[in-house]
């Protein structure tokens, strides 16, 4: 195997795993956004739980994060709780920080 190949494969590797964890990452973040949602319209244990699973699964719909969003901007709408786009989607950072914290912690 030459120099280039080696490379080649070593950035390969990279990337796999890059992206292995940017998908824990925002798996795990949108556990966190459903349990913060869940709290907010006043779901609590197995209950809060589900709606979370109910989130991290919105997100299989298309790409990026606007389906995520969607759900919970119309969950909270629906059960009458006060939050705005910007607040949502501030807290989504937030929680993706949270989560890659938690991933390295690991």
């Amino acid at each position: 195997m030459s120099t280039f190949d080696k490379r080649q494969e070593g950035f390969e590797k990279k990337f796999a795993h890059d992206e292995e964890l940017r998908f824990k990452a925002t798996a795990r973040r949108n556990k966190l956004l459903g349990l913060w949602v869940a709290e907010k319209i006043g779901k609590t244990g197995a209950d809060a739980d589900a709606y979370a699973k109910s989130v991290v699964m919105s997100d299989f719909e298309e790409a990026g994060d606007d389906d995520v969003f969607r759900k919970v901007k119309a969950d909270l709408d629906a059960a009458g709780a006060d939050q705005s786009d910007h607040q949502i989607r501030r807290t989504m950072d937030e929680l993706m920080a949270t989560a890659i914290a938690q991933i390295q912690a690991s």
